[in-house]
């Protein structure tokens, strides 16, 4: 049991509801109040209305004494005496949010354009049968180039963000389905997303959300990109970036469960040499620039964790409705070009 400090923080805002499924959004926060500051006032200026929000903070240092004056108009601040990670901080803010039918995340250094909740919600609802979404991201740095148009998974065990670093192009404009959304901008089902056991707590951080969306497809429901839903996203703000340490064994351990947990039936045995090579090439990678301890460790406790992680697996193959032959149409099986974009986004 984790010993919450809670500030609620309210306003007014004076307008009825619209008849709508309502929509929560939850953001985990930690040390980032620099640019909580700009999401949430990006959030304030939704042309959909906001149930609620919810600001999870994973015990940062130095909190201020409140949350900046412009901010949606039901704002909830959660403190939590310790670091409990991006997935079980998320977990949480969905346990308060029980009277909402859709689940936003967003991350503290993701900033919605005005439309970008409503385009969200217009797509949720001409399509019940998806379970979840997600925004073009574009580099805060630099709009004209895409931080990423969703997640890509590899028949290997390998992902990545789809068009991260690539300037904004029709190609991106389209919708479509994609493997997962990246939770930095992400709509999801409130129902759904506790039925298939919400982030995998035992993650922390980092590949979370690919695993999240695997579940989701294994359980039947489509994951789709909403192309005129848009957001600036700085990237890894909390993290020191996907190049550190933290990002590079969180990122690397979770590989392994992701594969273990959800690769269905056959298609396991048959890419199973091929997720151990990847494996051994990732690793080898790192040895030859200097950083082998991180990634020997992150695999070795990927290897400590696989009992609990095959227990797993079979609550989640037992549930599965999903054939085995669309879920072999949504991986990626490129080679060459397809590993060079997964070493610039993920490795």
């Amino acid at each position: 049991m984790y010993n919450l400090s809670t500030d609620i923080l309210t306003a007014s805002s004076g307008v009825a509801a619209l008849e709508r499924p309502r929509v929560g959004v939850i953001i985990v926060n930690w040390n980032t109040f620099d640019v909580l500051e700009r999401c949430l006032a990006a959030l304030a200026g939704q042309q959909a209305p906001i149930h609620r929000t919810i600001v999870i903070d994973n015990a940062s240092r130095n909190p201020p004494e409140a949350l900046p004056s412009q901010r949606p108009a039901d704002t909830h601040y959660i403190r939590l005496a310790e670091n409990v990670g991006f997935a079980r901080a998320n977990n949480l803010g969905v346990a308060e949010l029980q009277d909402c039918e859709w689940i936003a995340l967003v991350n503290p250094d993701a900033f919605l354009a005005p439309d970008c909740l409503e385009q969200l919600l217009q797509a949720a609802m001409r399509q019940p049968q998806v379970g979840c979404f997600g925004a073009v991201t574009l580099m805060a740095q630099d709009p004209t180039r895409l931080d990423g148009i969703g997640d890509a998974y590899h028949a290997s065990g390998l992902c990545w963000r789809l068009g991260h670093g690539v300037p904004l192009n029709e190609e991106s404009l389209q919708e479509r389905l994609i493997f997962s959304p990246c939770a930095a901008t992400a709509l999801y089902r409130r129902d759904l997303y506790e039925a298939v056991g919400g982030l995998d707590e035992d993650f922390f951080c980092y590949c979370e959300d690919v695993d999240l969306g695997f579940r989701l497809w294994l359980a039947g429901h489509q994951c789709r990109l909403v192309p005129t839903a848009r957001a600036l996203h700085v990237g890894s703000a909390s993290s020191g970036g996907q190049k550190s340490d933290f990002a590079l064994y969180h990122g690397h351990r979770n590989l392994v469960w992701t594969y273990v947990k959800n690769m269905p039936g056959a298609l396991f045995w048959l890419m199973l040499p091929a997720h151990i090579l990847m494996n051994l090439l990732t690793t080898l990678i790192y040895v030859c620039r200097g950083r082998g301890r991180v990634l020997l460790r992150a695999k070795w406790d990927a290897i400590r964790g696989l009992p609990r992680m095959w227990r797993k697996r079979r609550a989640i193959q037992a549930q599965r409705q999903a054939g085995i032959r669309s879920i072999w149409r949504l991986l990626d099986k490129g080679l060459g070009r397809r590993y060079k974009i997964a070493k610039r986004s993920l490795l």
